[in-house]
């Protein structure tokens, strides 16, 4: 998952299935100003692998939130 910040700021990175719950916090704290990447290895918070399918991620910054929807396939 690329994004970029365009100032130092607060970012926190989740997961989400379909039906909204939490599956993975990827990302939570400061990242300084410019282009990020980080990468799902299609586990869950307690390390187990999740089932292939649509998933959302939810990017949340000082500047806003946005969500895009991914599919994992194994």
């Amino acid at each position: 998952i690329k994004f970029s910040v365009p100032t130092d700021q607060d970012v926190t990175l989740r997961i989400y299935n379909v039906e909204g719950r939490l599956v993975r916090t990827l990302l939570q704290g400061r990242k300084v100003a410019g282009s990020h990447s980080v990468m799902w290895s299609g586990q869950n918070d307690q390390g187990a692998r999740v089932a292939s399918g649509l998933y959302f991620y939810r990017l949340n910054t000082d500047s806003g939130t946005l969500t895009r929807k991914m599919t994992l396939l194994k």
